[in-house]
């Protein structure tokens, strides 16, 4: 399934299985915790999509690299 987050003005589509919502509010609340962690704000806005494993954000740029974000 997919859903569209927005954190700073910026939305971005995120990838999950239908059976991991609950690891969807988890996301938004890592996102929030990041907020005023300004080498991460540069970061998201270079990111192109997100998928969820489990209790792992993967954050995958424009140009096909990837960070990994826990989300606990």
């Amino acid at each position: 399934m997919t859903k569209v987050i927005t954190f700073k003005n910026r939305s971005v589509p995120v990838h999950y299985p239908s059976e991991q919502m609950s690891y969807i509010d988890l996301l938004h609340s890592k996102l929030l915790e990041m907020e005023f962690n300004f080498d991460f704000r540069k970061k998201w806005k270079r990111i192109k999509s997100v998928e969820m494993i489990r209790d792992v954000a993967i954050l995958q740029y424009k140009d096909g690299t990837k960070l990994y974000l826990e989300v606990c």
